[in-house]
């Protein structure tokens, strides 16, 4: 089945119909919040079915100029359409742009928005920026960590599990005394709390292997950009056998690999989850990925900031739990949970 009517036949199949209830989700939850020193309790988790009113919340992405964080825009805004509520949605831009997501979040805390919603360009660099808002309004975290001071909730998962996991997927392959396998590591941009715990996950995962990383490039998740760290790679490391890193490199790599007749020889694995991922796995361009649920998550953070404030009981630290997919398994996830339709676009604002 072709990925276009595989992604129109489970949207048809969707539960988050405005005015129903939810559905409730399986996720894991973290206690003491905030810490992934423990793996996380498997709960059910049971979404409000309406909201008391209209609240208005901002949500400040990193960017909206891939699948990924379009995901998450689906999901946060299919929950505050569920839900009845507002949301305003602003784009740093990419995430070099540190000084335009303070910027925009300073603007959503005196545009009257009763809570913030952040996916964050930085773990620690916002954290100035977050406290004086937390005093006025709560501020949560989605899909990429933070910092924990000033922030009420997250939804997320620990993506150090998620850099292990694929490590140890591929460490697994090589073990330690076998022949050496080189590989090129371009985990992400530099600095951002998700790639630095994917990375310290992932090199933890390759050790005692017989896995070596050759070269390391980081840089922002445009296409481009990757494509350009991609093509780098290749012509400076011939000897690699794997490239491995964030999921708009490995669909960059797919192209660049067939133009240099290579695709036979290097081999692909991302760190999370694409349209484009899924779809390279399924035609056996991609070995294999970690998937975090992201439209999942969206709607975590909606019924999260909802509940702050009409003062119900919520968990502090939620997520989806994550799973290892290869072409073995790629065809068994929910991906109502995974990927926007094909015919949403990014939506900047929902009124109700």
């Amino acid at each position: 089945m072709k990925l276009l009517p595989l992604l129109l036949s489970f949207f048809a199949m969707s539960t988050a119909i405005n005015g129903h209830a939810a559905e409730s989700w399986p996720v894991l939850t973290w206690q003491p919040p905030y810490n992934y020193d423990n793996p996380g309790k498997a709960i059910e988790y049971h979404p409000i079915n309406q909201a008391s009113k209209a609240w208005r919340l901002c949500i400040a992405y990193p960017h909206l100029k891939d699948s990924y964080w379009l995901n998450v825009n689906f999901g946060m805004v299919e929950e505050a359409k569920r839900l009845g509520i507002e949301i305003q949605v602003v784009d740093a831009g990419g995430y070099p742009n540190l000084s335009r997501q303070i910027e925009q979040m300073q603007t959503c805390a005196k545009n009257t928005s009763d809570a913030l919603i952040v996916g964050p360009v930085s773990f620690e660099g916002l954290t100035k920026a977050v406290l004086p808002i937390a005093e006025k309004i709560p501020v949560l975290a989605t899909v990429n960590d933070i910092a924990t001071p000033g922030i009420s909730a997250k939804a997320g998962v620990s993506w150090a599990q998620m850099g292990e996991m694929l490590g140890k997927y591929l460490a697994k392959k090589h073990p330690k005394g076998s022949k050496k396998t080189k590989i090129a590591w371009l985990p992400g941009p530099l600095n951002s709390g998700w790639v630095m715990f994917s990375d310290r996950g992932f090199k933890a995962g390759i050790e005692s292997s017989a896995i070596e990383i050759s070269v390391t490039k980081w840089g922002d998740t445009g296409k481009e950009i990757q494509r350009t760290l991609v093509q780098e790679v290749i012509e400076n490391h011939p000897d690699i056998e794997y490239i491995v890193g964030n999921a708009l490199m490995a669909e960059a790599a797919i192209s660049v690999l067939r133009e240099k007749n290579l695709s036979g020889r290097v081999k692909i694995l991302s760190t999370y989850l694409t349209p484009g991922v899924f779809r390279g796995i399924r035609r056996d361009r991609i070995v294999a990925t970690v998937t975090d649920s992201p439209v999942l998550q969206g709607r975590l953070s909606i019924d999260q900031a909802v509940r702050i404030l009409e003062q119900k009981p919520y968990y502090k630290h939620v997520g989806p739990k994550v799973m290892l997919l290869d072409r073995d398994n790629i065809n068994q996830i929910d991906l109502q949970h995974e990927f926007a339709p094909p015919s949403f676009h990014a939506t900047f604002r929902v009124q109700n």
